[in-house]
């Protein structure tokens, strides 16, 4: 019966773990915006299919844009599995 619970429980989690996985990656992006505006002093950061811009510039802009974007998402995702785990008792990832 307790492991019926538990999978329930982890079932439940699944729409909340979508919701902080979508808020993770949108601060993510919204803090790397951020950052590039006052590093870079531009709006925006290149594309990798913007011709005015070489490789030395997209591939380092992009891995800190990666970077940044994994450190938030998994900081969201982390918080919002251990205020699960404090509510539920169960860890959903387990």
């Amino acid at each position: 019966v307790r492991a019926a619970a538990e999978a329930l429980v982890r079932f439940l989690y699944a729409p909340f773990g979508i919701l902080f996985g979508v808020l993770g990656g949108l601060l993510g992006g919204a803090i790397f915006k951020q950052i590039w505006k006052r590093v870079a002093g531009e709006d925006d950061a290149p594309d990798a299919t913007d011709s005015e811009y070489g490789w030395g510039e997209v591939l380092p802009a992009a891995a800190v844009q990666g970077a940044i974007f994994a450190l938030v998402k998994a900081a969201v995702d982390r918080g919002g599995a251990t205020g699960f785990k404090k509510l539920t008792g169960i860890w959903p990832g387990d």
